[in-house]
């Protein structure tokens, strides 16, 4: 073959390769989420309003082995009448909301440190904030959405914890303002039935302690949950620029089949499956599909997006709750989102589950579900 001619052909496939390519990549749907694909767990140390210590601590082997088993997260659920100073014989006041323990805030900053030493993420979030929780066990002096002293005290924490992380880059430490927002008649009651918070009630508080936090740190990152116990995106929060967190716990009827906290009758909850029609519902990965649709398209549109909880309480049958799980991590994870099982060790994690239907390997002393570690490295 000449060699003009080689060259031309040569040019020719070139060309219909590059060709090929470029419609591939353009068929391929574009994963835009600008967050970083975190995955990881949630520990619990600080969860409990009260001030004893958690029963699992986390300790500095826990952390590097998130880190040697490959997760670079972690969320940190905090309640925050753990860390101030008041008399627990009795309901806090308004005035004792303020009362900062700095020893109980030196212990977080231990654990902050400690994640961020093996080069793992802190997510500092409020489970429980001045006026609000989505679960019960401690009486709020005020109402988040309704008072405007509840407001100012939710602001008063976020403005400290971001003046205490001022120093600290965002790619080491992030804050998730509110756990799970809902609206409720009595909210001390976790089984009335609740709404979605109006648009515009959410947005002015979260707007309220975006703001307190960007006087203190303007770069930090920020995360919003959804509406509703997590589950729907909020467009009203779009223009505050910060990112928003979903829930991996659909539908209930597979993730906290028989929990006492999120069914008034327990042992009325009919055996799930996946796939199959449980009680008057078929369950599928379609539902899945659609579901998360929202979320993806949020992620699509630039706007943050993380699964700040997921998971099974250990009375679903592991089979079910594995296959539901391969599910959901799939769907987010091809949308690049990630996750933070809840929790690391307990009920839902990977450690000491309890689970009675899980031969476990044991790990230096602790109860590993290897499959369920297996599935997360996966993702």
């Amino acid at each position: 073959m000449r060699r003009r001619t080689f060259i031309k052909n040569t040019s020719l496939l070139i060309g219909g390769l590059t060709y090929l390519e470029q419609t591939a990549v353009a068929a391929t749907p574009r994963i835009v989420n600008p967050l970083p694909k975190w995955r990881g767990f949630n520990v619990l140390d600080f969860f409990s309003p009260g001030s004893t210590p958690s029963s699992h601590p986390t300790s500095e082997d826990h952390i590097r082995w998130i880190r040697d088993w490959g997760f670079n997260f972690v969320r940190v659920p905090m309640s925050y009448p753990h860390y101030l100073k008041f008399d627990r014989s009795r309901d806090i006041t308004p005035e004792e909301v303020y009362q900062i323990d700095e020893q109980k805030v030196q212990e977080v900053d231990n654990l902050v440190t400690m994640l961020n030493k093996y080069g793992i993420h802190a997510s500092i979030n409020l489970h429980r904030a001045p006026g609000y929780c989505v679960n019960a066990g401690f009486q709020e002096p005020y109402n988040l959405w309704k008072d405007a002293a509840a407001l100012d005290a939710f602001c008063f924490h976020w403005s400290f914890w971001a003046h205490r992380y001022r120093d600290i880059s965002k790619d080491k430490v992030s804050f998730d303002l509110l756990n799970e927002p809902v609206m409720r008649q009595d909210m001390n009651d976790q089984h009335s039935a609740g709404t979605a918070v109006p648009g515009d009630v959410y947005r002015k508080v979260m707007g309220s302690a975006v703001d307190a936090i960007r006087k203190e740190t303007p770069d930090r990152l920020i995360l919003a949950e959804g509406n509703l116990g997590g589950n729907y995106v909020v467009p009203e929060l779009i223009e505050l620029n910060i990112g928003q967190s979903c829930r991996g716990y659909n539908p209930h009827a597979i993730s906290h089949y028989k929990a006492p906290w999120a069914n008034k009758d327990p042992d009325k909850c009919p055996e799930p499956l996946w796939p199959g029609q449980v009680g008057n519902q078929y369950l599928s990965r379609d539902m899945l599909e659609t579901y998360y649709q929202p979320w993806i398209k949020l992620a699509r549109q630039g706007v943050g997006v993380h699964c700040g909880e997921c998971g099974s309480w250990n009375k679903t049958p592991h089979a079910v709750f594995i296959a539901w799980f391969s599910d959901v991590l799939d769907i987010l994870s091809s949308n690049g989102i990630g996750y933070s099982l809840w929790n690391f060790i307990g009920d839902f994690g990977i450690l000491d589950s309890g689970r009675s239907d899980v031969v476990y390997e044991d790990w230096y002393g602790h109860k590993l579900d290897r499959q369920l570690l297996t599935l997360l490295q996966k993702y």
